[in-house]
């Protein structure tokens, strides 16, 4: 992005790219379908050491900027829920292809294979050093843009060259994390979840830092899903998270009710009328299922109240950058101009992306801070 609206205002930029081909990531982004932005983002929804930074690059570049731009080379969007935006095709590779194709046509240089080893400042700008096709070379520059994503999928090349090159020009690095992650359960717990491995259920799964409805997926190793990697963005090892089995609705009402009707249910087949027969059974660890509802004692019914509505979980830890879907952190947001997204201490020097510490929700917040910071240094360089 940003070496096409530098593009579209004469400027020259040389892509050095990693990867032998560009987009990687992008690539198999929601299931290769690519979630290119939301419809409701805005700063809210983004994780940072200064909740203001990101204002500036949004009001730059909107999510209406985002839309009109992808419309105008032919991609559409459609929405599939919560404002996700996915290209009518349904094709991440039509993404890439509006990027390659307009940087061929402003004559924006794409260098594939070529892998960064060192930055220097000089006194007219930067000399980088590089390897490509198994030799060293360097070349200078008067502007340096640092957009190399963050730590999370090592096989597609992601590594932490962002952060050394802030780090060694004295910058500040947010401590970095997954995020997006699924939670891992282990000790006696994991059994319980490994049974209801597959199993999907609608929750609202919460913090005293954040709140999502969406659903869980229980694993063989823990928990994932939507509402799951939502709240591991918010989440701390030692922290619990609690989980709301079935919200909008009261559970201890709902027995209640069925019990002036039939009595004589069970526990158990009322349970599974609310869930799957599978969860019901496995519930059966912790709740009295073998009981009918009108047996169902006021400390019992409170039981299955709290633990339906306030199921508590102390995960022992993410599943780490491999299975995460971003890097929490990164670049400190005190080290650069959030109109122009300079190092305030190193002129010419722009950070944008991943890199730096703007961490979106999960449903394409991240490529609108991609695409809204990729404009703005465009602008600046």
């Amino acid at each position: 992005m940003c070496a096409v609206q530098a593009g579209f205002l004469g400027k020259r930029v040389l892509v050095l790219e990693k990867n032998d081909r560009p987009g990687a990531k992008i690539l198999i982004s929601g299931g290769g379908r690519c979630n290119y932005t939301n419809l409701f983002s805005s700063p809210k929804q983004f994780i940072s050491g200064n909740e203001h930074f990101c204002k500036s690059a949004f009001a730059q570049w909107t999510v209406e900027d985002t839309i009109s731009f992808f419309e105008t080379y032919g991609i559409s969007g459609q929405e599939k829920t919560l404002g996700q935006l996915f290209p009518v095709s349904n094709k991440a590779k039509d993404i890439v292809n509006v990027f390659t194709g307009l940087c061929t046509d402003l004559g924006q240089e794409i260098w594939l294979d070529t892998e960064v080893q060192k930055v220097e400042n000089i006194d007219e700008g930067f000399m980088i050093t590089f390897l490509k096709n198994g030799r060293i070379n360097t070349l200078r520059t008067s502007k340096l843009v640092v957009a190399a994503g963050g730590l999370p999928i090592a096989k597609l090349g992601a590594t932490d060259l962002g952060l050394k090159i802030a780090r060694q020009f004295g910058m500040n690095v947010t401590e970095t994390a997954p995020a997006l992650v699924p939670l891992a359960i282990t000790g006696k717990d994991q059994s319980w979840y490994e049974t209801l491995s597959g199993n999907s259920i609608f929750c609202r799964v919460w913090n005293d830092k954040a709140s999502f409805e969406e659903n869980i997926l229980f694993t063989h190793w823990g928990l994932s899903g939507p509402a799951i990697l939502q709240i591991s963005s918010y989440w701390r090892p030692g922290e619990q998270i609690f989980i709301d089995l079935l919200p909008n609705e009261n559970v201890v009402e709902l027995i209640l009710e069925e019990r002036e009707l039939n009595g004589k249910r069970g526990l158990l087949n009322f349970l599974a009328g609310l869930f799957t027969r599978k969860f019901a059974e496995a519930l059966g660890d912790k709740l009295p299922v073998q009981k009918n509802l009108a047996t169902l004692s006021k400390t019992e019914l409170d039981v299955i109240g709290r633990l339906l509505h306030e199921f508590t979980v102390k995960p022992a830890g993410d599943k780490g950058y491999d299975k995460a879907e971003v890097m929490r952190g990164g670049v400190s947001t005190d080290e650069l101009s959030s109109k122009t997204l300079e190092a305030k201490k190193i002129p010419g020097l722009f950070f944008g992306g991943e890199c730096v510490d703007v961490t979106g929700w999960l449903g394409g917040y991240n490529f609108q801070w991609a695409w809204a910071s990729g404009f703005v240094i465009a602008q600046n360089i």
